[in-house]
């Protein structure tokens, strides 16, 4: 019977922490794993199903894949994620090329699931669980650095967003599970750990005790572990005690991820988000005094908006000043309540102020950035490309999400070493320098 397997994981990083729990049940049950979809028997595609874009790319992979059933070695296909858990039995219909569908929920019973298809079944898992999926994991991230989870679903229920449809109402892990597994990935050689969650403010409030800003500082009094952070904060759910942890500990990255998705009073209440413009600038105004660098996302085009709204997010950003952002055009998506309300923007006009934001954005950004030039910062070297140049972050950057810092050396150095480095070049999003 078949035994190697292959994985396309899409999506955001907890995606990428399903998969790695997928590849350690896998590799426990006897299959070998290969990074050439080629040599796989079995090719697994993690899908995403988010908004738009994600998911035309989750169908775009799964085609890809299929003709390696022509191609490769690849005896069976196999569909999971987000998108499957949305889509399944039109995925089903649509899709003949897939030989095993298989939601968010089911990915504990994989190898059983595999069997299955290889005898001949198609089958389609895409049950409903409170549970938290935990398995042991096959990192896919370089091996000093990873993504932990603190809990999955999630509760705020925003008007634009499936992810309530998809993942269900918001659990979070046992707080021993979630410090035993961060201590195990420190132990076998992880500097850098990033907490993640759909809401990782919300961690804690379902347990009898501890929460996000108590498990940052037990993680940080790891002795081996180099850097902490944490991503996806509900600006509502950011508390003093939250913000002096981010920027009282030397191993704790000063770096708040805040979600904020608009500034315009109207469209927050649309959008079913919690909290005033008044209470985003209160946390805006108390982690700028405590030095925090922010990364925030924004929507454009949410129904109903103006071009008064829209101004008044990009009068928003240029006061803010953002050290990181991001912004999507707003996604209709089925069963969610925006979908159907009336005064759809138009696609063109939500892509045109999109361009407009991400136009001051990328002036803003390379603003700072030159700010930086001639300043030293601890980095993490995460790989050398081929002209012997180094590519690394320092705390500033999240992992996948920001820019990099390109530096110069003539001296030997490994990937997951940090140095001192001086920046000496910026632009809009990226930094070079050299390691002192």
């Amino acid at each position: 019977m078949p035994k190697t397997v292959g994985v396309v994981s899409l999506g955001c990083a907890k995606n990428r922490i399903d998969t790695e729990q997928m590849l350690g049940l896998l590799r426990a049950g006897g299959w070998t794993i290969t990074a050439d979809p080629a040599d796989a028997e079995v090719i697994i595609v993690n899908t995403c199903g988010f908004i738009d874009p994600a998911k035309q790319e989750s169908i775009d992979s799964i085609l890809e894949m299929a003709e390696y059933k022509k191609t490769g070695a690849c005896r069976l296909l196999v569909a999971t994620g987000c998108l499957v858990q949305r889509y399944s039995g039109a995925l089903a219909e649509q899709m003949p090329e897939i030989d095993l569908l298989m939601g968010v929920s089911d990915y504990p019973h994989i190898c059983d699931l595999l069997d299955r298809a290889l005898h001949g079944a198609r089958p389609v898992a895409c049950s409903v669980s409170r549970e938290v999926f935990e398995a042991p994991r096959v990192l896919t991230t370089a091996p000093f650095s990873a993504f932990v989870r603190t809990g999955d679903g999630c509760d705020n229920r925003c008007a634009y967003c499936a992810i309530p449809l998809i993942r269900g109402g918001y659990r979070s892990r046992p707080y021993d599970h979630v410090l035993s597994e961060a201590r195990g990935l420190v132990d076998a050689g992880v500097k850098e750990l990033t907490y993640i969650a759909q809401d990782t403010t919300r961690f804690g409030d379902d347990l009898p005790a501890g929460n996000l800003a108590s498990l940052l500082r037990d993680t940080a009094a790891f002795e081996n572990v180099h850097w902490v952070r944490t991503l996806y904060c509900y600006p509502s759910r950011v508390t003093d005690d939250l913000l002096d942890t981010l920027a009282g500990s030397e191993k704790i990255c000063a770096y708040l991820d805040l979600p904020l998705q608009h500034i315009d009073a109207r469209l927050l209440k649309k959008m079913h988000r919690f909290g005033t413009p008044d209470d985003i600038r209160s946390v805006i105004r108390r982690a700028r005094e405590r030095g925090i660098i922010l990364r925030t996302t924004m929507i454009v085009g949410f129904p109903s908006e103006t071009e008064d709204d829209f101004q008044r997010m990009l009068d928003f950003v240029e006061e803010t000043r953002f050290d990181r952002l991001g912004a999507f055009t707003y996604s209709a998506e089925e069963g969610t309540p925006a979908a159907t309300m009336p005064d759809q923007v138009p696609e063109d006009v939500a892509q045109e102020r999109l361009d407009r934001l991400m136009r001051l954005q990328q002036k803003i950004s390379r603003e700072i950035n030159r700010s930086r030039v001639g300043k030293t910062y601890e980095v993490l070297l995460e790989r050398q490309e081929e002209n012997g140049l180094w590519i690394g972050r320092s705390k500033e950057e999240a992992p996948e999400g920001d820019g990099c810092i390109t530096l110069f050396t003539e001296q030997p150095h490994e990937a997951g070493e940090f140095v001192r480095a001086r920046i000496t070049g910026a632009d809009a999003y990226d930094l070079t320098g050299e390691i002192l």
